[in-house]
């Protein structure tokens, strides 16, 4: 437990700030800009702000903490969930949540958020909205591809799908533009070296880029593993609990889902991944297993590339960074 740090406990709804300090002072504040220059007059050096990450909502107070140079600690609400019920709290408002963050933060002291730059966020955005433009224009090129089978097509249907295709695919071109643009413009260097490495396409490495950062978030090639949610959960306690291993899902799925698709093409093009893939299967392991191990190996080429600013050599030996 830190006494010298003044922990802000604030449990963040999409209208209503509730916050709890150290000496158990309950307020209330507007989750808009104007409040939040309200609540930062009660703030000195010495105080840290720690929230939960709420979707989109903690964001805007977040940043504009940040931007004044106040300390701030997003933590991910099921360690929260998990300290209120070791605490058999019986309780359950906004009030009592944002007494229990400011209780969680004095016991286990979570690390301080130091936020994105301008340009990491609009790309962190335009992936976003790429992803729903994509979706969109699958959707678009099946409807057409079922008005066509149709005896008699309607010609006003068919012209209108294709228009909104038309207009779907420049704005995905524009998206797309500006994102390679943001990324160059901060990891240049990077995006090079990802894609040295067979399997990794020039998408890929964009978008491995802009999930994480430019890897500059993690220490080690486990916790970047850990945040694509492909680490190993075992099970097992006595005789009687013996629960199959799986991965914990805990993570970024759009990640996750990304190195899977790129297991396929490690399997055929990347000599280790192949190797390793290989000698699974051979002692038995289901293939899906097998891509799972490869997505681990993608990802500790990917951090030690980017981390020791060298470029993929099949016959070298990854150097990989200390954990």
């Amino acid at each position: 437990m830190n006494k010298d740090k003044n922990y802000l406990g604030i449990d963040i709804s999409k209208d209503v700030l509730d916050v709890c300090d150290n000496k158990n002072v309950y307020y209330q504040f507007n989750n808009d800009v104007s409040d939040f220059k309200k609540l930062l007059k009660l703030l000195d050096d010495n105080t840290i702000c720690v929230m939960e990450a709420t979707g989109y909502y903690h964001l805007r107070l977040a940043y504009f903490l940040l931007e004044n140079n106040q300390g701030v600690s997003v933590v991910n609400p099921l360690k929260i969930k998990r300290y209120i019920q070791m605490k058999l709290s019986k309780i359950k408002t906004d009030k009592s949540d944002s007494k229990m963050i400011q209780a969680y933060a004095q016991d286990q002291e979570p690390i301080l958020c130091f936020g994105q730059s301008k340009t990491q966020q609009e790309s962190l955005q335009l992936s976003r909205l790429l992803s729903i433009y994509i979706k969109q224009s699958t959707q678009l090129k099946n409807k057409i591809h079922g008005e066509k089978v149709l005896g008699f097509p309607s010609k006003l249907v068919l012209r209108s799908l294709n228009r909104q295709l038309k207009s779907l695919k420049k704005e995905i071109e524009v998206l797309e533009n500006q994102l390679l643009k943001n990324v160059k413009s901060e990891y240049a260097e990077s995006l090079t070296l990802l894609k040295t490495i067979p399997g990794i396409g020039d998408k890929t490495a964009l978008m491995l880029l802009v999930f994480t950062d430019g890897f500059n978030r993690f220490e080690s090639y486990k916790e970047l593993c850990s945040y694509a949610g492909i680490t190993p959960i075992i099970r097992q306690s006595g005789s009687s609990v013996n629960g199959r291993p799986r991965i914990s899902k805990m993570g970024n799925p759009k990640l996750r889902s990304l190195l899977f698709v790129c297991s396929f093409n490690a399997c055929k093009f990347n000599k280790a991944c192949k190797a390793l893939f290989d000698r699974l299967v051979a002692k038995g392991k289901s293939k899906k297993l097998a891509l799972i191990a490869v997505c681990n190996k993608l990802l500790k080429q990917v951090f030690s590339i980017v981390k020791n600013r060298l470029p993929y050599d099949a016959n070298h030996r990854s150097i990989l960074v200390k954990n």
